[in-house]
């Protein structure tokens, strides 16, 4: 890109000159109307989710390129679209951007969208453009799923064992590291790395689907029209306590969860002290795992095929109180809440 060309300002091509300018990211078959026509399989549901991001709140020039705002704000839809057992057919992106922004900053941004979505073969079919004196992106995610494998957080019942499918905290950490490079000093090169890459790369977890499928293929009888998917999840985008308190909410259960089973990263071990990397992982955000409750067979069945990482974390106990638990006493119980997370509105 010339140098004449990344200068350019959005008001200076307008609304149709950005949108022709982007409408190279899209199928070409598919845009050009009002509305994406998106056809799915017979026997499938559509799943539709949107998530708004801001910049100041969800992103920023201190710690996110543009292409890695792109990237992040596809894959929180995507992790939407996994954590109710979906699939992904393609989203719309609605942008609000201020007239002095740099074309090239947008189209960078799409670029990091293009990078994640290609993963998963998911194009963008349309949107919007509109002024805006704070750059918002608006990204609708549509996805299909067979409905007798829809998960929904109202599904957990007592006895269920609780899984994480990946590390926590890591996000959060790389954040942190963004913002004051002076922390983290004993870290090596390759971890201070990691740490910044999960947060500015999340990977939407839409890999543990199939895995899931195939343990549950052998329990055929759990998956019958009738009858509800014996497993109730969401993803940890709003950080791991916000999901498990969700899901307990919506299923009239509790949970307790023991402290020594939450996976954080190996490098907090020698960089953070307990409970500071405890905090990091229960409320930091932005881990975009799945926090799935499910019967303890299958539980421990799909740990063992997801690997290093995934943990069983806790059970769902009868009641509604989260309670974090240490099995080793060194701790007193501590009673979980959305008060020490991250809500948007609150002072």
């Amino acid at each position: 890109m010339n140098n004449e060309l990344s200068s350019q300002q959005v008001k200076h091509i307008g609304e149709q000159g950005l949108l022709e300018r982007l409408q190279r990211f899209c199928p070409p078959e598919i845009i050009g109307d009002d509305a994406a026509v998106l056809e799915t399989a017979p026997g499938q549901s559509l799943v539709v989710t949107t998530d708004v991001l801001v910049d100041g709140v969800h992103f920023s020039n201190l710690t996110t390129s543009p292409e890695d705002a792109g990237w992040r704000a596809a894959a929180a839809n995507l992790s939407d679209l996994a954590a109710m057992g979906a699939f992904p057919l393609g989203i719309t992106v609605g942008l609000g951007l201020p007239g002095e922004l740099r074309v090239s900053w947008v189209e960078r941004l799409y670029q990091g969208m293009t990078e994640c979505l290609q993963k998963y073969n998911t194009p963008i079919v349309g949107g919007d453009v509109v002024r805006s004196p704070v750059t918002t992106l608006a990204i609708t995610a549509f996805g299909q799923v067979n409905p007798s494998q829809i998960i929904r957080r109202s599904a957990a019942v007592v006895g269920d064992a609780i899984v994480i499918t990946g590390i926590h905290g890591a996000s959060h950490a790389g954040l942190q590291l963004l913002l004051h490079p002076e922390l983290g000093q004993n870290l090596k090169d390759a971890e201070r790395t990691a740490l910044i890459r999960a947060h500015q790369r999340p990977q939407p977890r839409l890999d543990v689907l199939p895995i899931l499928w195939k343990i549950l293929t052998p329990n055929s009888q759990l998956l019958t029209p009738n009858s509800r998917l014996p497993i109730a999840g969401m993803d940890s985008s709003d950080g791991l306590a916000d999901a498990i308190i969700q899901i307990c909410r919506a299923s009239n259960v509790g949970a307790l969860l023991e402290r020594r089973q939450i996976p954080v990263p190996k490098t907090f071990n020698h960089w953070l002290p307990p409970e500071q990397a405890l905090q990091y992982a229960l409320y930091g955000g932005e881990d975009f795992e799945l926090v799935l409750c499910l019967p303890q067979e299958l539980a421990s069945a799909l740990v063992q095929h997801l690997g290093e990482g995934a943990a069983i974390a806790g059970r769902i106990t009868a009641g509604s109180t989260v309670l974090l638990h240490d099995e080793q006493k060194k701790f007193p119980d501590q009673v979980l809440s959305l008060r020490q997370g991250f809500q948007h509105f609150n002072s």
